[in-house]
């Protein structure tokens, strides 16, 4: 009431000093009031240009996988293809060695048979007939009757072998022609392998450039390369439950410093130092060319052998004892999960997959799920 008054007081002295705040004020609002909504909708904004940019990188990284993974299969089946010409080149040298030995065999079985053939026809065959024609010297009669038998059970034999030989060569001819076959078979899937690993190749390409555009800052690469980290610290925490003790793995503690390098090449970091922000190298990154053999540095068990977001095609081997070995980025898996696998055995061929653009080899080396460094265990 007494508010009321002095309002109605102020009126009446024609005051305007109390309106024109309200006025203001009023005014003021409204404009708040368009800011704010002009805010939330630039938050709104950006949020859906977010969402797209997100959804639009896991579709290039959908598409990445898939490039990685036919690459993959493509160098898999090269590499047995290689193999294999190299196991039937060999069979070929080993078949022509044998067909060399076997023809100077039957030359020399030849020579032989024709000496004896031509030595019976010269004097075996005039002396058989006056032996039989002769029939005072019994004794001399069986002595050379036993002679000839000699002479003709060696000639039988000599046939015979000659007759094996003759097989054999037939057998070594055929062995050598089919395998021969084999070879230009062989080179002719070489090159349509080849060529279908050129085109996933540049299929991969196109999709790494894709990611790479879709990566615009630091900020955006941090927040990408800590999604990976924590994607592979969650598998190796779900592998390391699987992992089963086995009392013939022994673990690598005892092995500091006498281990082997799964692959050649120029180390590109260090272990701990910084990778991007906060976020530190667990690992080491080794350079070295596609297609080159990755082995495992100790004998264990394949634990997991598969394709992770970041690094690529991923193989991890259990060595007992909580000690796990990594091998990531590689261009295709050699081995199986449950595999076992000894020391310096083949596992992997290093790549580029996950979306690197140069070609290497990703290494880590983890006891009971912490990161250690690879230079104290491995030469």
């Amino acid at each position: 009431m007494l508010r009321l008054k002095a309002f109605l007081l102020m009126l009446a002295l024609g005051s305007t000093s109390y309106l024109m705040p309200v006025s203001v004020l009023a005014d003021d609002k409204s404009v708040t009031n368009e800011q704010l909504n002009e805010v939330k909708k630039a938050i709104a904004k950006q949020q859906a240009a977010l969402n797209a940019s997100n959804k639009q990188r896991d579709t290039i990284l959908r598409a990445l996988k898939r490039d990685d993974i036919a690459i993959a299969k493509a160098a898999k089946a090269l590499n047995k293809t290689e193999q294999s010409l190299t196991e039937t080149s060999q069979k070929l040298v080993e078949l022509k060695k044998q067909q060399k030995n076997l023809t100077q065999q039957k030359q020399k079985q030849e020579a032989l048979l024709a000496q004896q053939l031509r030595a019976a026809y010269s004097s075996g065959q005039h002396d058989y007939l006056k032996l039989l024609l002769n029939q005072e010297k019994t004794s001399d009669i069986q002595r050379t009757l036993k002679y000839y038998q000699y002479l003709n059970d060696a000639r039988i034999a000599e046939i015979e072998a000659f007759q094996k030989t003759i097989e054999q060569l037939v057998e070594v001819t055929s062995q050598y022609q089919a395998q021969s076959e084999k070879l230009n078979a062989l080179k002719v899937t070489q090159i349509a392998q080849q060529q279908e690993l050129k085109e996933q190749k540049a299929q991969r390409a196109k999709s790494v450039a894709k990611l790479n555009k879709s990566i615009e800052s630091s900020s955006d690469k941090l927040e990408r390369l800590k999604r990976e980290e924590e994607s592979l610290v969650a598998a190796l925490a779900e592998i390391e439950k699987l992992a089963r003790a086995e009392a013939e793995l022994e673990g690598l503690s005892q092995l500091k410093h006498k281990l082997t390098w799964p692959v050649n090449g120029k180390h590109l970091n260090r272990f701990g130092s910084k990778k991007q922000g906060y976020l530190k190298w667990k690992g080491i990154m080794i350079e070295t060319p596609v297609g080159r053999t990755v082995s495992t540095i100790h004998s264990g068990t394949v634990l997991f052998a598969d394709w992770l977001k970041g690094y690529g095609l991923v193989i991890v081997v259990d060595h007992g004892d909580g000690y796990m070995s990594l091998y990531g980025h590689n261009q295709t898996l050699l081995k199986n999960v449950g595999d076992r696998v000894e020391s310096g055995e083949p596992i992997s061929l290093a790549g580029q997959s996950g979306g690197r653009v140069e070609s290497g080899l990703y290494f880590e080396i983890r006891h009971k799920g912490q990161a250690v460094n690879p230079r104290l265990w491995c030469r």
